[in-house]
């Protein structure tokens, strides 16, 4: 079986990364113009990459990552940020909490406490249950 519909393979891999690129220097853009829940925002759209490609999956995370470090008001993000984004967004701290990383983590736990909060338990089993759109 070739894989799930939609899923883009290795020989599509070096667009999605050069896609990626693009998204990164926008985000490194927003960031300088101190706009951190927009950074956040344009670092989730598109995600995850529609692909098993473990390089594309790496790249889009390291942008987020980036992205997730800069948020220094976490309750200040969730007036800007839409429930649209709830989900993708614990996928990507349940990610960042497997790095061990204690800065990382720490802000993942962070954010993770606001986000059950406001978008409930719910968020929590969609993230963990989607085997399908891995991050």
């Amino acid at each position: 079986m070739a894989g799930h519909a939609g899923f883009v393979e290795a020989d599509n891999a070096e667009a999605i990364i050069t896609r990626i690129e693009h998204k990164s220097r926008k985000i490194e853009s927003l960031l300088k113009q101190y706009k951190p829940v927009e950074a956040l925002k344009t670092a989730l759209e598109g995600s995850p990459p529609k692909t098993r490609d473990e390089r594309c999956k790496s790249a889009n995370w390291i942008v987020v990552h980036r992205a997730i470090m800069a948020i220094k008001d976490v309750e200040g993000m969730f007036s800007s940020l839409d429930p649209e984004y709830y989900d993708i967004l614990m996928k990507y701290l349940y990610r960042g909490l497997s790095t061990g990383d204690r800065p990382t983590c720490d802000q993942c736990l962070r954010i993770h406490e606001k986000l059950t909060e406001r978008a409930g338990l719910g968020c929590i089993l969609r993230s963990l249950s989607d085997t399908v759109n891995t991050v």
